[in-house]
């Protein structure tokens, strides 16, 4: 084989392990030297669309602070109820007002968990600063979104605008990132800092490859360079390649570092391999989703790189299915009825060739599917979330049905019902967002017998 096509092989092995293991994917590219090596697009995903990115907003908000901090409107060692004094209650713990900038930056504040409550409080930021500090800040690391909450707000303090229109001006437009994105708000209007970004796959690939050569003039070289290394120990967390340690506002992996956001929204930076590669997913069915991703280009591409060459390759590859049995036929059903209070708030059922008709809590809805393809469709209740929807027959009686949003917040549902005789039971389970609010758990139904 031509040395110019092993890596192509190497390529082509990520791309079938994903696949084989199940792992949700919508895109990756891959660079070396500066140069893209390999685009794929999973259709219906596109190029330039614009995808929910979740935790990578933290990394780029975390850019925006070292932007600030070269200007000299604050620094590593300033404490952040300094810029907050109007939002302190009366009498703050003392471990809240020892924070400093760069313990935010590194996940070392004094909470163990977020203080917001998304649907309660109305200013995700300010509830940071009203909580009650569990420990000594600058100590331990505890994964805190509101800590990237409160660095969006300090942005706009700071800067006067928005972090997303910040950098706008001060990154987006100069690498020349010319697709649609927006951020997310919480209730007050302030950018969702840790979570809310919204931007395309090649938009993203090119932050990450600005940051791998320096910050290209537009980051501070040294917030480029520092921000990368580790500054404190993650040996607890539950997730292999999370066990690297934590810079500020990313992820340190075994070869490097990368923006990690939920669902598989990744860059994965190998500075030794002057190697960058960017995906987007939504694995949040998976509890090792993302970890499939990580260890498929870690063992298939990552220890070849830098040794091989390979032409430009444009892929295009589809989302996957669900398998189907083609030889179990698909019955038409009676209407299913259910007890009142099940888990689903299942009312009634009933299953067509191509059609799942129910009622729940938001009413009538219907949900078509095709077996063994993906529908292009919208979420059951909800006409205004596209969704994707796949079912396939596992065996005599029993159906899987699953179902992806695709708008601004990937989440999903996985459905199976098990019918058997005049009784149907269908269990779920879902990843957490509005929209899959009664997809969890099991409930079973009958239908009725006719009045005489």
């Amino acid at each position: 084989m031509p040395a110019d096509q092993r890596l192509a092989e190497r390529v082509d092995r990520f791309v079938a392990r994903l696949k084989k293991e199940d792992v949700n994917m919508h895109g990756f590219l891959l660079s070396v030297n500066g140069r893209e090596k390999v685009k794929a697009y999973y259709a219906p995903f596109r190029e330039g669309q614009p995808h929910r990115m979740y935790s990578v907003s933290k990394t780029l908000t975390g850019i925006a602070i070292g932007m600030l901090i070269d200007e000299g409107k604050l620094s590593l060692d300033s404490r952040i109820t300094d810029f907050f004094s109007d939002w302190l209650p009366p009498q703050p713990d003392r471990r809240l007002l020892r924070l400093r900038i760069r313990d935010m930056l590194r996940m070392a504040t004094c909470y163990r968990r977020t203080a917001y409550r998304e649907g309660v409080d109305d200013n995700w930021a300010r509830a940071f600063f009203t909580s009650v500090p569990d420990h000594e800040p600058g100590s331990v690391f505890f994964y805190d979104t509101g800590c990237s909450q409160v660095l969006a707000a300090l942005v706009k303090r700071l800067s006067g605008r928005e972090v997303i229109d910040f950098l706008e001006e001060r990154l987006f437009a100069p690498l020349g990132c010319q697709d649609e994105r927006f951020w997310l708000r919480d209730p007050s209007g302030c950018c969702q800092g840790g979570t809310g970004l919204c931007m395309s796959l090649r938009d993203l690939h090119r932050v990450a490859q600005c940051l791998m050569e320096g910050g290209q003039g537009i980051v501070p070289a040294w917030y480029a360079r520092d921000m990368a290394r580790k500054h404190i120990e993650t040996l607890l967390q539950d997730k292999e390649e999370e066990r690297y340690g934590y810079g500020w506002q990313c992820w340190r992996t075994r070869s490097g570092w990368a923006m990690y956001g939920m669902g598989g929204q990744l860059s994965v930076i190998c500075p030794e391999k002057r190697a960058v590669l960017s995906t987007i997913a939504d694995t949040r069915l998976d509890p090792v989703g993302v970890q499939r991703i990580y260890d498929a280009f870690f063992d298939e591409i990552e220890p070849f790189l830098g040794t091989e060459d390979m032409p430009f390759t444009v892929l295009n590859p589809t989302v996957s299915p669900l398998p189907d049995r083609a030889d179990v036929s698909s019955p038409e059903t009676g209407v299913y009825r259910f007890p009142e209070d099940n888990a689903l708030q299942l009312q009634s059922l009933r299953l067509t060739e191509s059609c799942l008709h129910y009622r729940n809590a938001r009413g009538d809805v219907d949900l078509p599917f095709s077996r063994g393809r993906v529908l292009e469709t919208v979420w059951p209740g909800w006409p205004g979330v596209p969704a994707l929807v796949s079912a396939g027959w596992v065996e005599e009686g029993l159906l899987r049905i699953r179902c992806f949003a695709v708008g601004s917040a990937p989440c999903g549902f996985d459905m199976l019902l098990s019918f058997a005789g005049r009784s149907v039971t269908v269990q779920c389970r879902r990843s957490a967002d509005p929209v899959t609010a009664g997809y969890d758990g099991a409930a079973s139904g009958w239908i009725q017998e006719e009045e005489t």
